[in-house]
């Protein structure tokens, strides 16, 4: 008995370390179409993408280089970075923001779309 309940808890814990190195990794475009609707430009230093989050819409775990997002429009985001509480991010259209390298999901809490444009930015550290 013991040795099944070993058998199994190894299993589980190669799971989650699977499933968490996975999470890391994941590109938006591909995991959030609903959101991330159109690369604008991606070069070897770049790359532009037009997002739109729909009301009460979540777009699931991604990751993301350093990163720069600009607000087409107002909007109000439930953010939460891997292994933190979630914080509510509320910008105007207009705002730009410099972003760490950073694991997250988020969620549109506003009655309209969040329309915004961000650019991830390649380094020698994150060229793939």
């Amino acid at each position: 008995m013991k040795t099944i309940k070993m058998i199994s808890m190894s299993l589980l814990l190669g799971l989650f370390l699977t499933l968490s190195a996975n999470v890391r990794a994941q590109d938006p475009m591909k995991v959030a179409p609903n959101a991330y609707k159109k690369v604008l430009l991606e070069n070897d230093q770049v790359r532009v993408m037009q997002v739109e989050i729909a009301p009460n819409d979540t777009v699931p775990w991604h990751s993301h280089p350093d990163h720069i997002i600009y607000a087409v429009t107002d909007g109000k985001l439930e953010i939460t970075d891997k292994g933190k509480a979630p914080v509510i991010a509320e910008f105007k259209a207009g705002d730009a923001m410099y972003m760490m390298a950073t694991t997250h999901m988020g969620r549109n809490l506003g009655d309209s779309p969040v329309k915004l444009i961000v650019t991830e930015l390649k380094t020698a550290k994150t060229k793939e």
